[in-house]
């Protein structure tokens, strides 16, 4: 059976840390947790580096300094890689992604061993976003299809970051060469292993508003991942 690393970035999440750990626990999945904290102002990591002292399936990572959400999904990959995982899936602590559909990523990827990359899709039948306003929605199709214009491939949800990736995928595509930050992060992501000829499965996934904490998300976040998605496109990948 797969080793599987759920790696949840973290900054200023306090309130969350401890209810998505027990309520991945409730799934019943035989995963392990990995939270890599961007030093975070409200300290975070003394919540998480607590359970993980109480517990052996949660694990913290700290970073000595601030670098952003790609920064931080790339280190908690190869902290997984170097220790034998050999599937990891992206999450948000926020809830936002919901542990019910990580069960159901965690089922696909255990009974589809011929397909390396999982995308949890907002945007293929039977996904969705819950409580968003009319603009966050504008923008979060809108990114996706802009996305799927540039880069070529039919996927649906470029954007989302409800993912889980073989790590023979997140070896073969050279994360020491990823270039972006962000939302387009996860659009460069997905666009270097389909690249590389990987097989991909989307997933329907239901998009949540967090529960406590405030969202990361901005206009100016997601007008600078658009822009990074020609740069993505024309890089020698």
């Amino acid at each position: 059976m797969d080793k599987v690393l759920v790696v949840i970035p973290t900054y200023n999440e306090r309130e969350n840390v401890q209810k998505i750990a027990n309520a991945i626990r409730q799934q019943s999945l035989s995963v392990h947790i990995l939270f890599v904290d961007d030093t975070s102002p409200d300290k975070t990591y003394e919540i998480i580096q607590e359970m993980s002292e109480n517990s052996s399936d949660v694990f913290l990572l700290k970073k000595e300094k601030k670098g952003g959400l790609g920064r931080a999904y790339v280190a908690g990959f190869n902290w997984g890689i170097s220790r034998g995982y050999t599937v990891m899936v992206e999450m948000d602590a926020d809830f936002s992604h919901r542990p019910e559909d990580l069960s159901r990523i965690i089922t696909e990827v255990r009974g589809n061993p011929g397909v390396d990359v999982f995308i949890g899709s907002r945007y293929v039948p039977g996904g969705a976003t819950q409580n968003w306003n009319w603009y966050r929605k504008f923008i979060s199709k809108g990114g996706s299809f802009y996305s799927r214009a540039v880069l070529g491939y039919p996927i649906n949800d470029w954007t989302g970051g409800f993912n889980a990736y073989r790590s023979p995928v997140l070896q073969a595509i050279g994360l020491e060469n990823i270039k972006s930050e962000g939302y387009s992060f996860q659009i460069e992501l997905k666009y270097r292993s389909i690249n590389k000829g990987f097989k991909y499965l989307e997933i329907p996934i239901i998009f949540e508003e967090r529960r406590a904490g405030k969202s990361k998300m901005s206009s100016k976040i997601f007008f600078e991942a658009v822009a990074r998605v020609w740069a993505i496109r024309f890089s020698r990948i």
